[in-house]
């Protein structure tokens, strides 16, 4: 028992010891503070602003709170003993606290005291120190802003504050970004050359355009500093430049993803049945208004599913769109077979009936068709940013081909339609339905334009002329890739994809398709049969 109370004793001894020591060590921070503060209420403003200066340069994190106050007008200085108060009006007199504190004192009245002033290059001044003291936080997002606003502001002042904030930050991205801001601030001020050198150095290796506009300045300057700052600038033009072309085969591909998803049906009604499709397009508009049908049923019946709308309009866009391609077949088509500028005309003339039958349905206006959650927002690679819109689209253009691939090499009906494709006659001597490979090809065609109007409906507008954007397109790839083959087709729509992408920046975008379509027509005037000819006795005769 008696060893309790002494173990009792022992531990309110030890806890007082530890408050007695923790007030002395807070009134000795309070004794270095309270002068800086007290300065604030100088006579001049270039006075207020090295007081401003002084406080940051502690890190303590009360300063930030008194800095709001002073830019909030909230910061008072009584007349008689010139002691700093944050004040609030009531009645006659201003309630006062300690800025340090935080304790209440005795009212101070109106007419004791006056507000401390401040002007606009104060408050600019405070904002970049609390954005300063903000590096110390420890919410990551916080420092990470403030070190961002260092960067924009290049403060010199700020440098003393961005070491002791770089020795203590433990995230390595936000450390490298306050490595960047103190590069900066070291160039915006009165350092050493070899200093300065060593901050264009740090600069260079970070964010490339943002290091431009950091370092031009410099490019002007006489001795070694100008002169690092060329060799940097012209290393970080050349790093830009690879990254540019990296970005243009990105958006590339992503253009001739799009081309792929638009011509590949179109590869094989055009190789199997030589029917030149001119309704092509208007599959591809079917496919997108089928997503815009299934999205607008899940808003009104089931809202929870609507990330998953893409994956529902898939099946139903292929099946609409393919049982239409094949009503067209057998109602139209087949009695058209051997006269291929007639059934241009003919299907020219179905094209102009599905948009007229699309406006009179859903009007002639754009529709709106979502995005869901996966697909919005964007990344950065290296230097360069991307849309996941763009990274989706590649990746289902490729999907499409490799399932479209195993279907022709794997199944019975792939087996058909190549046989069909290499001698048709032969075909139908062995047995083969050749009027039904027919139906189901162009189905099959028709089908996958409306899987491509799925993915289109993301990233155009859906409206009645959706696919006459795409048909020439679309027989500009068929045609260079080689008619028939799904190869050639790829080949030949990444190939026009990357070479608009890079053509656009010297020629703009309607001149880099006329001269990509004058390459073209030259291409096939040495290689009739596009890039990867399909090969049988038919076709060799």
């Amino acid at each position: 028992m008696r060893l309790n109370r002494l173990l009792s004793v022992f531990i309110l001894i030890l806890g007082a010891c530890c408050h007695i020591a923790q007030s002395n060590a807070q009134t000795v921070d309070d004794a270095k503070l309270r002068p800086l503060v007290q300065a604030l209420a100088g006579d001049k403003f270039e006075d207020t602003t090295k007081a401003i200066s002084d406080l940051v340069k502690t890190g303590d994190p009360r300063v930030s709170k008194i800095l709001d106050a002073l830019s909030a007008g909230d910061l008072y200085v009584a007349k008689a003993d010139k002691t700093v108060f944050l004040g609030k009006r009531d009645g006659s007199d201003y309630a006062a606290t300690d800025p340090l504190t935080g304790t209440k004192l005795d009212p101070v009245p109106r007419s004791s005291a006056e507000k401390i002033k401040v002007n606009n290059r104060l408050r600019r001044d405070i904002a970049a120190a609390i954005g300063g003291l903000t590096l110390m936080s420890d919410n990551i997002a916080e420092r990470r802003s403030a070190a961002e606003a260092i960067l924009k502001t290049r403060d010199p002042e700020s440098i003393p504050l961005l070491d002791q904030a770089i020795a203590a930050e433990q995230d390595a991205g936000v450390k490298a970004l306050m490595q960047q801001a103190k590069a900066a601030a070291v160039l915006n001020s009165e350092a050493a050359d070899d200093v300065k050198i060593a901050a264009i150095t740090e600069v260079s290796a970070g964010n490339s355009r943002d290091a431009l506009g950091l370092l031009t300045p410099l490019e002007g300057v006489q001795g070694p500093v100008g002169e690092a700052a060329k060799a940097a600038i012209g290393r970080i033009n050349t790093k830009l430049a690879l990254w540019n072309g990296v970005q243009n085969v990105v958006y590339g591909l992503s253009l001739g993803s799009v081309l792929l998803l638009a011509a590949i049906g179109l590869a094989i009604t055009f190789g199997v049945m030589g029917v030149i499709n001119m309704a092509h397009g208007e599959m591809v508009m079917i496919g997108a208004y089928t997503t815009f049908v299934v999205q607008q049923i899940i808003r009104a019946s089931a809202p929870g599913l609507f990330d998953y709308s893409l994956l529902i309009a898939l099946p139903a866009a292929f099946l609409v769109s393919g049982g239409i391609g094949v009503v067209i077949e057998r109602g139209i088509i087949r009695f058209l077979y051997g006269r291929p500028l007639e059934t241009l005309l003919a299907t020219w003339g179905i094209s102009l009936v599905l948009q007229q039958a699309i406006r009179s349905w859903f009007g002639a206006s754009n529709v709106q068709v979502g995005n869901p959650s996966w697909m919005a927002g964007s990344f950065d690679l290296g230097l360069i940013t991307l849309t996941w819109s763009r990274l989706w689209i590649i990746v289902f253009a490729l999907s499409v081909f490799a399932i479209l691939q195993l279907v022709l090499k794997k199944t019975m009906l792939g087996l058909r339609m190549r046989a069909v494709t290499q001698n048709r006659r032969m075909a139908s001597s062995m047995g083969i339905r050749t009027p039904w490979v027919d139906a189901l090809t162009f189905g099959l065609g028709s089908g996958i334009a409306g899987i491509a109007g799925v993915a289109l409906s993301q990233i155009d507008n859906v409206s009645p002329n959706l696919g006459q954007g795409y048909i020439i397109d679309s027989f500009m790839v068929v045609v260079f890739g080689g008619v028939g083959n799904l190869w050639g087709t790829l080949v030949g729509a990444m190939s026009l994809g990357i070479a608009n992408k890079f053509l656009e920046p010297f020629a703009g975008a309607v001149l880099g398709k006329i001269v990509v379509l004058v390459l073209i027509i030259l291409f096939i005037q040495k290689r009739p049969r596009g890039l990867f000819a399909l090969k049988g006795r038919a076709i060799e005769a």
